[in-house]
């Protein structure tokens, strides 16, 4: 399969701290790609690589085998890769799929008109509920933004993300501050996302079952420089990876 998005002797320094070293992967379509590694081995800091919010100290990255390492966020999002974080305009006053269909509605070049009949939004709107049915919202769609629970808050961020027809998702550790309860629900969207077929994924994330769940490979990240990067299975028992993450180093 294609290699969709690749990075090359990717590197990052603050000061004379290296956060990211030398990092070179090769992620195909349609794959799930799970990085994992203590806290600090620098993988937020290579999320903020890929998706533009940081530039490179040295190292390139690509997308469709263009050099995309200069582009800011909002053209990776616009070619086609979306980080969950960046959709910073979740309306609390909007209705979740008011929310949705401003999201569908920017990806069509469209602006929100006041004048506007309502009926010219019609099929925005079903496009919304669409992607609504998709991540488990589309029963809360009439639901003020501002009173959804954190992981239906996540959920939505998602269905966002997916309205722009973005190609790439970036998600960095979903499940984060969720209680337990929530955990299966946003596990469920993520495995509907992936059956589609049609999105690379690539996920941070501590859960292990999860990512051995979910992924096709795995890649460690260990004070900033690739460990390993191979299946869930290999990245399992690789006796580097047990010793400097597995065995102790792992919250």
């Amino acid at each position: 399969m294609a290699t969709l998005i690749e990075t090359n002797d990717l590197s990052i320094t603050f000061g004379g701290h290296t956060a990211v070293d030398s990092v070179s992967i090769s992620v195909p379509e349609k794959h799930f790609k799970s990085i994992i590694g203590p806290n600090g081995a620098g993988k937020t800091t290579f999320f903020n690589l890929l998706s533009g919010q940081l530039a490179p100290t040295k190292g390139k990255v690509f997308y469709r085998g263009n050099d995309i390492t200069h582009f800011s966020p909002t053209k990776r999002t616009r070619e086609g890769i979306g980080r969950s974080f960046q959709i910073t305009n979740v309306f609390p006053n909007l209705t979740v799929l008011e929310n949705v269909r401003l999201a569908v509605q920017s990806q069509a070049g469209i602006r929100y008109q006041m004048l506007f009949h309502y009926k010219k939004y019609r099929h925005f709107e079903e496009k919304a509920i669409d992607w609504l049915r998709l991540v488990l919202l589309d029963e809360k769609k009439d639901s003020l933004a501002s009173n959804l629970a954190h992981g239906e808050k996540r959920k939505l961020e998602i269905a966002m993300l997916l309205a722009l027809e973005t190609e790439v998702l970036l998600l960095d550790e979903p499940t984060a501050g969720m209680s337990l309860e929530e955990v299966p629900a946003i596990l469920e969207v993520i495995k509907r996302i992936k059956n589609q077929g049609n999105r690379t994924i690539i996920l941070i994330e501590h859960k292990m079952d999860m990512i051995l769940d979910l992924s096709d490979s795995v890649m460690v990240l260990f004070n900033g420089r690739l460990l390993a990067d191979g299946s869930p299975e290999e990245i399992m028992k690789n006796e580097t990876v047990q010793s400097a993450y597995l065995g102790g180093h792992y919250e």
